[in-house]
């Protein structure tokens, strides 16, 4: 048989097989009809291949944010003094977009699968706060010892993932058409102006995460004409509440 051939025979990664079978059932008989015992047999492997893969059903329905999360993870840990941290949380936030810009298709049939069932929102929210809560850390040490620096820290990782989630739904929303990439773009810049580095009129860089007085350059400073909405949330409030709100009041704005 030629390489050729053989290429076009060969059987994708096991893992893949299992996703692909999964989605296809849930396509055909909706999610919660769906066994784990009708996943392998569609993939013809056994249980114990798909649970070596997947500790749950719920976790082949996300089979790449694991991988996600470890590069994000990495990306911050490589960070230096050099990397202004806003932006470079806004970064690490790109890499998500970029999982789900990789395939639209699954992308797509996924965020409905997820608006269906209830148990998979829920299970969607708990990754999202895994994601927040990476980015708090690496934003964390970044602003130890600086007023208010935990606080800082986490009002600035929550604000990075509810604009790069409001834009990436819009784009779900739309069945994956537009350039999703140019949505997130413009959500994270919101966020950077907002809360990044910024310099005074004399030139003068603020702190990490700390704005200057006076006039700012390369920022946005409310006038007395601007919106400003402020957000106050207890700090043991889940992030799916945050975000929601969040969200509901820049609706509003």
């Amino acid at each position: 048989m030629s390489s050729s051939s053989a290429a076009r025979t060969a059987k994708p990664p096991m893992r893949d097989a299992l996703v692909a079978a999964a989605f296809r059932l849930f396509l055909e008989r909706g999610y919660e009809q769906t066994t784990v015992d009708d996943i392998v047999a569609l993939a013809g492997v056994g249980r114990r291949s798909f649970f070596r893969y997947f500790p749950s059903k719920e976790d082949v329905v996300f089979p790449d944010h694991e991988r996600c999360l470890a590069d994000m993870t990495a990306f911050l840990a490589a960070s230096g003094p050099e990397h202004e941290p806003v932006r470079r949380v806004c970064d690490a936030a790109r890499m998500v977009l970029g999982m789900y810009a990789e395939n639209p298709t699954f992308s797509v049939q996924r965020y409905r699968l997820t608006k269906e069932v209830p148990g998979l929102r829920a299970y969607e929210l708990s990754v999202v706060w895994r994601y927040e809560r990476a980015l708090a850390e690496y934003l964390r040490g970044r602003f130890a010892g600086r007023p208010e620096g935990t606080l800082r820290a986490d009002m600035v990782a929550a604000a990075v993932v509810a604009a790069h989630n409001n834009a990436l739904r819009s784009w779900l929303r739309s069945d994956g058409r537009g350039d999703a990439g140019a949505a997130v773009d413009h959500a994270l810049g919101y966020v950077r102006r907002t809360f990044g580095r910024r310099t005074d009129t004399e030139g003068r860089a603020a702190p990490d995460g700390e704005v200057p007085a006076g006039p700012v350059l390369g920022g946005e400073r409310a006038g007395p004409g601007d919106d400003v909405v402020v957000l106050v949330a207890r700090r043991d409030a889940p992030v799916w509440r945050v975000v929601r709100e969040w969200e509901a009041a820049l609706g509003r704005a």
